[in-house]
């Protein structure tokens, strides 16, 4: 049996072989759900996701990449997309029963000869041009379609940079494409969880200082940079976590020398002065604008 699955599925939900591959993009070093062959699969398990075009997308490359018979599990949170399942999987073609367990709604059913729509989700949800932006993005990248304003007001804020730098939770590239306008960058580091904003960046950034890393920000790494800028996230699985946003303020002083700068944005409701503080030897707050506050921290 070929098995794959896509996320954490809660075991007491959904069990999944120890040989089944993770293809989810959010898990560094797995495979990837759209190099499946067709018709290849016995068996997947999907944690959808909470976005409507992400999640269409995932369950059309899972059908698409079932033999036909082939076994479907798909569950999501009641209240990110578990509701809407049954109807998008019998848009599909899928026949199956469903079940409500813990917060849950899961589907089990067989995948069909011929699934409706397969094609028309895998374009709407794969890579494509943004329109607002002019730059590769996919749906299920963090703002994967327009310009965040703590990000807009972060470009606005910080000086041209210098030496060797990081861009913690770079995304597709938009703050790493104006750090790299300065000459005076040697090298930028763009580093982020998700594998689709890692491609798109590859896409939207042709500068041999950029070196792209698909792999958690909170991995230790060395101290060795000039500087680090960030728009560091402050949700986990579509819940807000305000430790993320604190692990990344703690992964961005570790991988700084002494004297070396960071420059974050971040929404002023979050209360990161106290770790601020704490990681770094000074900390201005250069301006605040729109609901959010940018940063120079000096380690």
């Amino acid at each position: 049996m070929r098995e794959i699955f896509y996320g954490h599925p809660p075991p007491a939900l959904a069990s999944v072989s120890a040989a089944a591959a993770q293809v989810s993009p959010l898990c560094p070093g797995a495979g990837a759900i759209e190099a499946l062959g067709d018709h290849a699969l016995d068996r997947a398990v999907i944690l959808a996701p909470a976005g409507t075009i992400e999640r269409r997308y995932v369950l059309a490359q899972a059908l698409r990449a079932l033999k036909t018979g082939g076994e479907l599990i798909v569950l999501a949170p009641k209240d990110k997309g578990g509701m809407r399942l049954r109807g998008e999987l019998e848009a599909f073609g899928c026949k199956g029963g469903e079940s409500a367990r813990r917060h849950h709604r899961l589907v089990a059913c067989a995948a069909p000869p011929a699934p409706r729509g397969v094609r028309e989700a895998i374009a709407a949800g794969g890579p494509q041009i943004a329109p607002h932006l002019g730059l590769w993005s996919q749906p299920g990248v963090f703002s994967w379609d327009r310009l965040d304003p703590g990000t807009r007001l972060l470009l606005e804020a910080a000086p041209p940079l210098s030496g060797r730098g990081a861009d913690l939770g770079c995304g597709i590239g938009v703050l790493a494409r104006s750090v790299l306008a300065s000459p005076s960058v040697s090298s930028l580091s763009l580093i982020d969880i998700d594998g689709r904003a890692i491609a798109a960046a590859r896409r939207n950034i042709d500068d041999p200082r950029a070196i792209f890393e698909h792999r958690d920000v909170r991995v230790p790494a060395s101290a060795d940079l000039d500087f680090v800028v960030m728009n560091p996230p402050f949700h986990d699985a579509g819940h807000e976590d305000r430790a993320l946003g604190q692990a990344f303020i703690a992964a961005a002083a570790a991988r700084l020398k002494r004297g070396g700068a960071c420059w974050m944005v971040a929404n002023i409701a979050l209360p990161y002065e106290a770790v601020l503080a704490a990681c770094f030897s000074r900390v201005t707050a250069v301006t605040q604008a729109r609901g959010y506050k940018v940063y120079e921290a000096r380690k």
